[in-house]
C-alpha cells in the first residue's frame, strides 16, 4: 500500500446511453442518468485514482458511498467522475468524488474502500457458498 497516498486523482467519463436511465432500472418515464449508474462511474474513477497503486495480490472493495445527486443528466451527454484520494488509514482509503455532465455538476459525495488481500477474500467468498449449499 505504500504507493497509495493522498491527492492521486482519477477520471472516467461515460456516454449516457438509454440503458443507464432511471427508466431502464424500474422507474418508468424517467429517461434521466439512475443514481446507480452514476454510483458506479464515480466507484470508477476511485480505482482509476489507485491504479498502479497496489501491491500484487491486493485489490480494493467497496464499502460506503454517500452520494448527493444533484441534477438530472439526459440521454447523449457524456458524464464524468473525478476521485481524490482523500486519507489513506491502513488499509481504509476515503476519496472526495464529484461528476459533472458538461453543463453542471450532477453529483458530489463521498466513497470508502479498504484493501484487501485477493486471495484471503475470495477463500472468504467460497466458504460462504459452502455455506449456502448446505443449507
Amino acid at each position: 500500500m505504500s504507493q497509495l497516498t493522498p491527492g492521486l486523482k482519477g477520471q472516467l467519463g461515460k456516454l449516457v446511453e438509454t440503458a443507464d436511465l432511471a427508466s431502464a432500472y424500474g422507474n418508468p418515464g424517467v429517461d434521466v442518468l439512475s443514481s446507480m449508474t452514476l454510483m458506479t462511474l464515480l466507484e470508477g474513477s476511485c480505482l482509476r485514482a489507485i491504479e498502479g497503486g497496489l501491491e500484487p495480490g491486493q485489490m480494493t472493495v467497496g464499502a460506503r458511498m454517500e452520494m448527493d445527486h444533484l441534477a438530472p443528466t439526459p440521454a447523449s451527454f457524456t458524464v464524468t467522475a473525478t476521485a481524490e484520494l482523500l486519507e489513506v488509514k491502513g488499509p481504509k482509503l476515503v476519496f472526495a468524488v464529484s461528476a459533472h455532465d458538461g453543463v453542471e455538476q450532477v453529483a458530489r459525495g463521498r466513497h470508502v474502500r479498504f484493501v484487501v488481500e485477493h486471495e484471503r477474500f475470495f477463500q472468504g467468498v467460497t466458504q460462504k457458498a459452502a455455506k449456502r449449499s448446505e443449507v
